[in-house]
């Protein structure tokens, strides 16, 4: 597989947007931060605190008024590059897009494990070793599933560029494109997805949650459109101070929460005590203090060595460097409060 660049579509998207020409936030008395969108609507259960902060009434409290949309990694790119969205949730598959040239910074993390690396049943695919020349379906060439794998796959001795073929599916037909076709050797799915392909009789290859090389670390992050972070930076704070406080919500409370993105339809499940253990692993913190920045940062740097190992990262890139630049501390200014967000400057 050729290496994946952004930089020639980035220069066109942005050429055509505007270029710093200031976006107009409509605002009224009950939001004096104006109308936003976030891409949020995936399905995916590890994008609940966008649910919560909508359903809890977090935004409205911020004086945002967020309106969730549907999307994938692409639009969501071309949304940051653009200054569409003010904010987005991904992981570590945005770490090649910025260092490419795409106008974002990593300026949080949300929550620990959510993808799962599996084989079908009947597979002689045991373990990772075996992925070699096989394969490979994921959701998007790019995408977080296929940044995860490839990880995977380059710490087993295979190369994610030459020795493997990925193949992308849409988000629907992804979870039972192997039961019973010869189209892919593998696949990589997002919860809840994978463990309900568990059940069906998948053998786990990789659970980010608890496999040694993902095990305690940030999964999913949030990154701010760097156009937005100088043009209006405090809706990317409501936005983040929200996140944080329906995360920690979540944490209190994720029975409920599962109730509640269930009846609203947001994720693709229904099964209650499913969503609420797959809400718990991920993890949410119950308070946000300064360990939690040295935690995204720290957990940045490590997967910035892993992507070098996979060709997503040049071989010559400083990940410290790359990281120092990356990371972005939105909230650096803004005093302790009751959620234990206090005053650190990063930079």
């Amino acid at each position: 597989m050729s290496r994946i660049t952004t930089i020639a579509i980035i220069t066109l998207l942005l050429s055509s947007c505007g270029g710093n020409k200031k976006k107009h936030i409509e605002t009224d008395g009950k939001f004096p931060l104006g109308q936003v969108e976030l891409q949020a609507l995936s399905g995916s259960a590890c994008v609940a605190p966008s649910y919560i902060a909508k359903e809890k009434g977090f935004f409205e409290r911020e004086g945002i008024d967020v309106t969730l949309v549907g999307g994938d990694f692409e639009t969501n790119k071309v949304g940051l590059a653009t200054g569409r969205f003010l904010v987005a949730n991904g992981d570590f598959g945005y770490f090649p897009a910025a260092y490419n040239g795409l106008d974002i910074k990593l300026i949080a993390g949300l929550h620990q494990g959510c993808i799962q690396v599996l084989a079908p049943p009947g597979s002689d695919i045991k373990t990772a070793k075996d992925l070699a020349g096989k394969r490979i379906g994921v959701d998007e060439i790019g995408g977080s599933p296929m940044a995860v794998t490839a990880v995977l796959l380059a710490n087993n001795g295979i190369d994610p560029q030459k020795d493997v073929e990925w193949i992308p599916f849409p988000r629907d037909v992804l979870p039972t494109i192997a039961d019973n076709s010869k189209e892919v050797d593998a696949v990589a799915l997002w919860d809840p997805w994978g463990p309900l392909a568990v059940k069906r009789g998948y053998t786990v290859l990789c659970d980010i949650n608890t496999h040694p090389l993902f095990a305690g670390k940030y999964c999913c992050f949030i990154y701010a459109s760097g156009k937005q972070l100088k043009e209006n930076p405090e809706q990317i704070k409501a936005i983040l101070r929200a996140f944080q406080k329906a995360s920690e919500w979540i944490a209190e409370n994720p029975e409920e929460t599962a109730k509640i993105v269930i009846e609203k339809d947001y994720v693709a499940n229904s099964d209650t005590a499913l969503i609420t253990q797959l809400l718990i692993s991920y993890k949410y913190h119950s308070k946000h203090d300064h360990t939690n920045k040295v935690q995204v940062r720290n957990d940045a740097l490590y997967f910035s060595q892993e992507l070098k190992k996979t060709g997503f990262l040049p071989a010559d890139i400083d990940p410290e460097t790359f990281v120092n630049d990356f990371y972005f501390d939105v909230l650096a200014d803004e005093p302790e409060n009751q959620h234990g967000i206090s005053k650190q400057v990063h930079k």
